[in-house]
């Protein structure tokens, strides 16, 4: 089996040709709009939430070409969190993986229009024949996707976030691990569980890859928590001590860095112990899981 990081690398490489195919080049009135669209598509990044697609549904040994549709639809709407996020509405950042953000490179109008065109597209793919010839399993692809970015998901803690710095919600170690649970938790479930849809799965096995997403979506953000209080711009693509900065309660200002970093660690191997029922074949997510916890970007 190839290392962690010739598998990321991979990954990030059909992911990446699959969203260029994806994403369209017109040269009329709109041509603003795809260019901010594939601006924030083409800004890099680990591409973890396209490698739990593509490696999850390599379990149920489901056609690459369809598992690679699901996964550029991730990152588009993962595109279009981020996007949106940057805004001066929300986190005011001006730089997002080393680059302007884009509203910075562009403006904020084009930038909300990039963000809803991306999320757009992810249903439009999902929904494609091309991505499964059963209507059932896109269907169920569709309304898990948009359970885990709607209200009940990444909009719905995004929304908590957005009341605990304006300090109008209460935010205790319980509230934080329910906000991002929602916030960041519910798309690497889909992520994860989009897999034994595509392959029609069984429960068990479904259930098995929710529980593991959970727990590693908690530990990615115990991680990002740490990379703002202690990372390296340089290395992260963007400013670090925001959080600190806007009085924002996190994993890290609650239960500080140490105790922050042994939950973390804790929570992947709960994360680990979710996928004994794949038995090696689950060796990539294993190691993507512990490196979540180790990285410093």
């Amino acid at each position: 089996m190839a290392d962690l990081a010739t598998l990321l690398a991979d990954c990030a490489a059909t992911v990446d040709k699959t969203m260029d195919l994806l994403l369209p080049q017109p040269d009329d009135a709109e041509a603003r709009l795809f260019e901010a669209m594939r601006y924030s598509c083409q800004a890099g990044g680990k591409r973890l939430r396209p490698f739990l697609v593509m490696q999850c549904a390599a379990l149920f040994r489901v056609d690459k070409r369809c598992a690679a549709r699901v996964a550029a639809a991730v990152e588009f709407m993962h595109t279009y969190s981020l996007i949106h996020d940057d805004l001066p509405a929300m986190d005011n950042s001006d730089t997002r993986r080393g680059r302007p953000s884009c509203h910075k490179q562009f403006d904020e109008a084009t930038a909300i229009l990039a963000g809803d065109a991306l999320q757009a597209l992810a249903f439009e793919i999902l929904s494609a024949p091309e991505t499964h010839a059963d209507p059932n399993v896109r269907i169920e692809l569709v309304k898990e996707l948009s359970q885990a970015a709607g209200g009940h998901g990444m909009c719905g803690g995004q929304m908590i976030d957005l009341l605990a710095e304006q300090q109008e919600a209460e935010m205790n170690i319980g509230a934080i691990t329910r906000l991002q649970r929602l916030k960041t938790g519910e798309m690497f479930a889909f992520s994860s569980v989009a897999g034994a849809v595509l392959g029609k799965g069984s429960y068990r096995s479904y259930m098995a890859l929710h529980n593991f997403a959970q727990e590693f979506g908690l530990a990615f953000q115990i991680s990002d928590d740490l990379l703002d209080a202690e990372g390296d711009p340089e290395k992260t693509g963007k400013p670090v001590g925001q959080d600190a900065a806007a009085g924002k309660a996190t994993f890290v200002s609650i239960l500080g860095a140490e105790r922050a970093r042994a939950q973390a660690h804790l929570l992947i191997e709960q994360a680990v112990h979710a996928l004994d029922v794949f038995d090696e074949a689950a060796d990539p997510l294993r190691e993507a899981a512990r490196f979540v916890v180790d990285r410093t970007n």
